[in-house]
């Protein structure tokens, strides 16, 4: 993990952001993502200028394309502006919270 992958995963787990539990370097099928809520099915990814942005976009829309949602921040917003990041991912929480996924075998309702 990068510092600011790591500094973001200690604010994630140190707040429980409304109740939420967060793990870091989830795997989700054949993919890992960074931080990962399993109860909103959201991703967090914190994108260097090292990353591969192809593979990173098509294994975005793969599970994307599975119901996980993603919230996406660079390097340097990380750890220069974590208060923007924390609000940014409360205020996601908070608008998208109650829609819990529905499991793809079960009629939704």
């Amino acid at each position: 993990m990068t510092l600011p992958e790591v500094l973001l995963w200690k604010q994630l787990k140190g707040k429980q952001l409304l109740g939420y539990d967060f793990d870091r370097q989830r795997p989700i099928d054949i993919y890992i993502v960074d931080v990962y809520c399993k109860e909103l099915n959201l991703a967090i990814e914190v994108d260097g200028s090292d990353h591969d942005y192809e593979k990173d976009r098509a294994r975005q829309e793969r599970l994307e394309a599975m119901g996980v949602k993603f919230l996406r921040f660079s390097n340097r917003e990380v750890p220069y502006e974590m208060d923007f990041v924390l609000a940014s991912i409360v205020s996601w929480i908070q608008e998208h919270g109650s829609e819990r996924p529905t499991p793809p075998h079960l009629p939704s309702p």
